[in-house]
């Protein structure tokens, strides 16, 4: 297929190459926030669906992964107390058990909501986080999707909030530097919306950058271009703050040098990405004009990046978008960008 990578380029040497893995717990669908809510199940529904579509074209090069651990594994809740209070842990956990009782849908605040399930869910997809980089790391896979559901990037140390419980990509950065995996992360955030929780987590620390590209003002209200860090953690954080209606090109060109200057600033051993498709035109909850071949791109350049500081380890974690199709569209060109493969043809 044109515009696939060469194979010298997907790692692997002689014998068997990795593959890119595509990660989801099988309770993320069942966490419930109503169909009324923009981060409802359709989300993930159309995800997988789209992925089963394009199948034939990814079989070779993308594997689904079997997703270990649950509610029941106290390491997880370890890896999840290195970024987060008890008492936040603990109220969430009471809230999907009364709501469990109930029989309901229960509100956090005004848009966070917690089903029966959705303890389970937050867990499981903490787990996807955690066995994919852990993988990764390991040469098993060579880089990995993470279909994460309820997303995270908005969930601070202390508060759920912005649909996000626990907040999976910074659990498992947390995790990468606890376990000795990477002594350096970067963090690539493309969501619409500015990724508070992470920042707030990693605010004071030089061994993880966050780069944050996002609509401004927007909710939730924070990631001015001024807020570069605290402490010793100084210029380890960039945000990028884009009126909305930003056009495409410049968005692109903000986006690569952003990149670039992070990684230079970082040489990371492994990146993450929290990938939002409300960035992408026609979003209900955003006023960007991306289109989904412009995540491919941006994900090849992520890729192209990890490929020069850390022999291409990299995880993607789902964070926001809010039209299920558009979304679907989106996540297959960023996983077809994984796999070393060229962007979908329009229809």
């Amino acid at each position: 297929m044109a515009g696939e990578d060469p194979p010298e380029a997907r790692g692997g040497g002689g014998g068997r190459e990795p593959k890119t893995a595509f990660m989801m717990h099988p309770a993320a669908v069942l966490h419930d926030t109503g169909w009324g809510h923009p981060e409802h199940q359709g989300r993930l529904r159309a995800l997988a669906s789209a992925l089963r579509d394009d199948m034939v074209a990814l079989g070779g090069r993308v594997e689904q992964a079997p997703v270990g651990g649950g509610v029941g594994d106290a390491s997880l809740l370890a890896a999840i107390g290195r970024v987060h209070d008890q008492e936040l842990v603990d109220r969430v956990r009471a809230m999907s058990r009364e709501a469990a009782r109930r029989g309901t849908v229960m509100s956090l605040d005004s848009d966070t909501r917690v089903s029966g399930a959705s303890w389970e869910a937050a867990i499981g997809s903490v787990a996807a986080g955690l066995e994919a980089v852990r993988k990764v790391a390991a040469g098993r896979y060579r880089n990995a999707f993470v279909a994460a559901r309820p997303p995270g990037h908005h969930a601070t140390p202390r508060r759920a909030m912005g649909f996000c419980l626990f907040n999976n990509v910074a659990v498992a950065a947390a995790a990468l530097r606890a376990e000795g995996i990477a002594k350096r992360v970067l963090i690539v955030d493309w969501d619409v919306h500015h990724g508070n929780g992470t920042q707030d987590a990693f605010y004071d620390d030089p061994t993880v950058f966050l780069l944050s590209l996002h609509e401004h003002p927007h909710y939730p209200g924070t990631g001015s271009a001024s807020e570069t860090g605290r402490g010793s953690g100084v210029g380890f954080t960039r945000n990028v703050p884009l009126p909305a209606g930003t056009p495409r090109a410049d968005y692109l060109e903000a986006f690569a040098g952003s990149v670039a200057m992070a990684a230079d600033t970082v040489a990371p051993d492994f990146v993450l990405v929290s990938a939002g498709f409300d960035s992408l035109a026609g979003d209900p909850l955003g006023a960007q004009l991306l289109e989904p071949e412009d995540m491919h791109a941006m994900m090849r350049l992520v890729v192209r990046i990890a490929d020069d500081f850390c022999a291409g380890r990299v995880v993607v974690f789902l964070e926001g978008g809010y039209d299920p199709k558009r979304s679907a569209v989106g996540a297959v060109a960023v996983v077809r960008a994984l796999a070393g493969l060229d962007v979908p043809a329009a229809d």
